[in-house]
């Protein structure tokens, strides 16, 4: 099998912490400096699945680091450099305790409570009538709370205020932040025939700044449609042709997993691995616009650990 990056175990200089995600591998040094990995794990049900896929480290960061610098003129970011292919380095912010999830139109949960009878959504009141995959008027922002365990749960705006998690100046901020971002990704997703459905944005301050912090745009945080045959698929009441790793969660669902207590995750084979890897670099090529250029993969941990280091001299 092709070499993946599923863990990693560095002893970096200045290391104070080190964090493993789901995705990620978080490395803390002084200097309130961090080293984000973007390992080739990959997760769906809140479950880490047990093979890596090819290339989908790389391709996270990059879309990542693509998606902040195009959007450095409408909000300081986290990212400082990118030593490696599936490495940034950046500025180690005190998160929000909030995610900022923003809809353009109504589909996955939000459509899911909407057809269960919901009318509310965060706070928000939604219109009687409408369909599944259908543009809202202008987008909403549907917060979540940032759970350390355990799922993200919705909360309204006022909420958030009320128990303090957010003051009410920073909140507004991160709300124009929030609406400005999608206005960008909407208008740069457009140019390569995407549509921008849905996505979420997680901040943090620093010295009383705040920052756009983590990933943005990629395949994991937003889900994108095709926006040729869009209209027709709506009308038709057909399933829209998506660009994001939800073909994963289907594959897992067919095979009887939904991440369920007694549930066995379906065998990964070599060759389901590499057709995984196959729809994520397509992803990339969809979103970013250009070709992707696959890394050396012989001796990952190796590259890795060099160029950070070199990077951190």
């Amino acid at each position: 099998m092709k070499e993946t990056l599923t863990r990693t175990d560095f002893n970096l200089p200045r290391q104070k912490a080190v964090y493993h995600g789901k995705v990620r591998d978080v490395y803390t040094l002084e200097n309130d400096l961090l080293v984000m990995i973007a390992t080739d794990r990959i997760s769906a049900f809140d479950v880490i699945l047990p093979a890596g896929i090819p290339y989908k480290g790389q391709v996270l960061n990059q879309i990542a680091a693509h998606y902040l610098d195009a959007t450095r003129d409408i909000v300081p970011n986290w990212k400082i450099a990118t030593p490696d292919p599936m490495v940034t380095i950046g500025h180690r912010c005190e998160p929000f305790k909030v995610e900022m999830v923003i809809r353009g139109y109504i589909t996955g949960s939000a459509w899911r409570a909407y057809s269960a009878g919901d009318r509310v959504l965060c706070g928000l009141p939604l219109p009687e009538g409408m369909r599944e995959n259908q543009r809202f008027d202008k987008p909403i922002i549907t917060p979540t709370t940032k759970a350390d365990e355990g799922h993200d749960e919705n909360i309204s705006r006022e909420e958030i205020i009320a128990r303090g998690l957010v003051s009410r100046e920073d909140y507004e901020q991160l709300e124009r932040y929030t609406y400005a971002l999608f206005e960008r990704g909407t208008q740069m997703a457009a140019e390569k025939g995407l549509i921008l459905v849905d996505t979420k944005y997680e901040f943090g301050k620093k010295d009383g700044k705040i920052y756009l912090i983590d990933e943005i745009h990629t395949p994991d945080s937003s889900r994108y449609f095709y926006a040729e045959g869009y209209q027709e698929r709506f009308e038709r009441g057909e399933a829209q042709k998506q660009l994001s790793k939800e073909f994963v969660r289907q594959w897992l669902i067919e095979h009887g997993f939904q991440g369920k207590e007694g549930q066995t995750i379906p065998e990964m084979t070599e060759a389901y691995c590499d057709s995984v890897s196959e729809r994520y670099i397509e992803l990339f090529e969809g979103i970013v616009g250009k070709p992707f250029e696959k890394a050396d993969l012989s001796n990952l941990a190796q590259r890795i650990e060099k160029n950070i280091m070199g990077y951190l001299r």
